[in-house]
């Protein structure tokens, strides 16, 4: 994996499937307060987030937390940048504090690859852009083994606003690395032909009854309508052509599961009857967050 983790697409699928069994081992089964570890005990994990962020950098800390290690916790609008200060220099700042690695969201694609460039401190890419979100994608998988054993030779369907979703990208590398059947769906302006050559097995299609049919997996996207300049559909033909309903489950195989990487917006990309049916497993996404983080925050603090 080298220093960091920046994206799926340039691990080996064996690294990935460590990542995936060490985070088993992190996953909470209840039974009393999960003891803090002390494995990686004098260390400093930054969080460093330019973008809004509720599920990714609270489980990245609480990941920390849990290993030993200790936070600090930096937003854009709370940090130099905002009085003019350099990305590369608000980095050398920090590296000069000596963390331990640095994890970092940001909004042009390809920030945490530039920056690791330069400097020796490991930077876990907490999303960078429209480019990737590999520990979403690795929380997924996570989640989608849990529920479903495998992931060889499933059917995926992903649905959404897939031209500015780091999140689908990141699973397409993954989950093509395993064989598996990927179908992308959404309306036309939000759905780019060249989804289709990213990786082995992706197929494009524009109707979400024939992207559900027989899926074992629907994945569900939010609209990022902080990146659309001009909305491409209303919310309400949106949820009309594209929101994910009962009637399509019924489409999919009788044990298929729903995801969704969170915040959901209920009635545009997805009906609550769905959000919080028994198939849902959006509040398990959330719970896996934490075990894989701790995996990879282990692999990189003490590699």
């Amino acid at each position: 994996m080298g220093k960091g983790l920046l994206g799926i697409e340039p691990l080996e699928r064996a690294e990935i499937e460590q990542m995936l069994d060490r985070a088993r081992a992190y996953q909470f089964h209840g039974g009393g307060p999960q003891p803090k570890l002390t494995l990686c005990a004098g260390r400093l994990v930054v969080t460093l987030f330019f973008e809004n962020s509720t599920r990714t950098r609270s489980s990245f800390e609480i990941a920390a937390k849990r290993l030993g290690a200790d936070t600090l916790s930096i937003t854009a609008s709370g940090s130099s940048v905002s009085k003019g200060e350099t990305l590369v220099d608000t980095l050398n700042t920090l590296v000069a504090m000596h963390p331990a690695a640095i994890v970092m969201r940001h909004a042009s694609s390809g920030a945490p690859h530039f920056l690791s460039r330069h400097m020796m401190t490991p930077i876990i890419n907490a999303g960078d852009g429209t480019h990737e979100h590999p520990t979403q994608a690795l929380l997924d998988a996570r989640t989608i083994l849990d529920r479903l054993g495998r992931l060889e030779g499933l059917r995926v369907a992903i649905i959404g606003d897939i031209a500015h979703s780091r999140v689908a990208r990141s699973n397409v590398h993954l989950l093509s690395k395993f064989g598996a059947d990927i179908v992308l769906c959404g309306p036309p302006p939000l759905l780019p032909p060249q989804m289709a050559v990213i990786a082995p097995g992706v197929t494009l299609e524009y109707d979400i009854r024939k992207a559900v049919k027989d899926a074992d997996v629907v994945m569900m996207l939010r609209v990022q309508l902080e990146r659309i300049h001009e909305p491409a559909i209303q919310a309400g033909e949106y949820f009309r052509f594209y929101g994910l309903r009962l009637e399509h489950l019924e489409l999919a195989q009788p044990h298929a599961i729903v995801m969704h990487p969170g915040p959901i917006n209920r009635g545009r990309e997805i009906s609550s009857e769905v959000a919080d049916s028994q198939r849902s497993m959006i509040l398990n996404q959330v719970e896996n967050g934490v075990a894989v983080r701790m995996a990879v925050l282990e692999k990189v603090l003490l590699q």
